[in-house]
């Protein structure tokens, strides 16, 4: 048995826990928050990795020649002058619940290094670098992890959340922006390594082996403390207290039948889990719409690459066979999910206080290469946003005729993590303190008024 694991249980949730959170304190990690009068309690950003082209999605371009429209043509929304194209038949008609930033620039092309710009609101050093790992000096803290270290747990599920898995690249990197970065590991968005369309789905570390009932992990809780109190008389009381607090939240967590079971899908009607769809992703938003009602904060649902993705085109990395993997792999499910998530959320009377966030790390380019495909595109993408306070029925921002350049109202990554962080209650000026007790303000951007309600 490991003197303050889990190991006298036989369970792996340490490495789930935060160890480092207990100890935040002591290494003068705080924070000051400035309240923004957000309506949004709880944000779901779906990631969409490889980059959707925006022409074929949120920013059709019908008059523009074949070669830059492509084959998928536009359609009308139920916002009147508001085109999707036509493999979103489902999101065009509850565009009055969406707005749409059709001006997005990261101008960087890498996935790695444009994907930290989108999920840090702070460019990569430098940009255009491909297959980038994290670490000084692009070790800005991800989203998740600002709003966990301003944002204490309500209960005892975490602040911020990632699903099913991380994202990386084709040599198997970890795109940096992922993380805690400068705030250390205590304040990694908990990653949920997960499969909840497959029948088998379990999430091992939150369910007890067949042998073990409630009862005998309370003696195991029991035999765990008395190993402690002695290891305490010799050892001293710094470690084995951080080892105690994190040992006292497993258990509440193993303990407790709410936390247990909101990661259980198998509860929810046969229905409601058809409405989202049967893929990773749909399932996915799904088990974020539960862990949003269990107090989870933020989850980030990632478009991850998969044993089933191509080499040549993985996710939304179109750059060959672009319409056939739009129309039979990519954007339905996507559809699917997301319509299903906006209903699902209304219905349960819960819009108005969730803020959902579907990005990507950057668009594609305005021509079709010889594959038939897209390439990468940092110079303007569109992305779209909807509830917690964000004004529906909503575009800001265009495009040239080609979706190639931003023609009016241009905003960066740290505009939209602004104006994210603005709808959660957090103003952008709020201060997080790294290891080294230095302040800095969560976000340099500025908050996108014109999509709030």
């Amino acid at each position: 048995m490991r003197i303050g694991g889990l190991g006298a249980c036989g369970l792996s949730l340490s490495q789930l826990l935060n160890v480092g959170m207990s100890r935040a304190s002591e290494l003068g990690i705080g924070g000051s928050l400035i309240p923004s009068g957000g309506k949004a309690k709880s944000c779901i950003v779906l990631f969409l990795m490889g980059g959707p082209p925006q022409q074929s999605t949120w920013d059709p371009k019908p008059n523009a020649p074949n070669e830059v429209r492509g084959q998928i043509s536009a359609i009308s929304t139920c916002v009147p002058g508001v085109q999707f194209g036509e493999l979103m038949p489902k999101l065009a008609q509850r565009a009055d619940k969406l707005a749409v930033l059709r001006a997005v620039s990261t101008n960087d092309n890498a996935h790695s290094s444009s994907g930290y710009y989108m999920l840090t609101g702070r460019p990569h050093t430098p940009m255009n670098a491909e297959n980038a790992n994290p670490g000084p000096p692009n070790d800005w803290p991800n989203l998740g992890s600002v709003v966990q270290r301003l944002s204490p747990p309500a209960q005892n599920l975490p602040t911020a959340v990632r699903l099913p898995n991380h994202i990386f690249n084709t040599d198997g990197s970890v795109w940096p922006g992922q993380d805690g970065g400068m705030l250390g590991h205590s304040a990694d968005p908990w990653l949920f390594r997960c499969a909840p369309a497959s029948p088998d789905y379990r999430i091992l570390e939150f369910q007890l082996p067949d042998e073990i009932s409630i009862g005998r992990l309370g003696l195991r809780r029991d035999l765990v403390r008395s190993i402690d109190r002695q290891q305490d008389s010799t050892l001293g009381t710094g470690m084995v207290k951080t080892f105690g607090e994190q040992q006292q939240r497993a258990y509440s967590v193993l303990s407790s039948a709410a936390s247990r079971g909101a990661f259980d899908l198998s509860v929810e009607s046969v229905v409601t889990r058809a409405r989202y769809g049967s893929t990773q992703f749909g399932q996915s938003c799904l088990l974020a719409r539960r862990l949003i009602e269990a107090n989870v904060r933020l989850v980030q649902v990632n478009w991850f690459r998969g044993p089933d993705e191509p080499s040549d085109k993985p996710c939304w990395d179109s750059h060959a066979d672009e319409t056939n993997r739009l129309k039979n792999v990519l954007v339905p499910p996507t559809d699917d999910a997301f319509s299903a998530l906006l209903d699902d959320l209304s219905d349960r009377g819960m819009l108005d206080e969730t803020m959902i966030v579907c990005l990507s790390e950057f668009g594609r380019t305005p021509k079709i290469n010889g594959a038939g495909g897209r390439d990468h595109w940092g110079s303007v993408f569109s992305i779209a946003l909807a509830g917690g306070g964000i004004q529906g029925g909503t575009v800001y921002g265009t495009s040239d005729d080609l979706g190639g350049y931003p023609r009016s109202g241009r905003v960066g990554p740290e505009d939209i993590t602004a104006t994210m962080f603005h709808c959660l209650g957090i103003a952008p000026e709020s201060e997080f303190h790294d290891k080294q007790g230095r302040p800095h303000a969560v976000s340099r951007g500025q908050v996108i008024h014109s999509i709030l309600s």
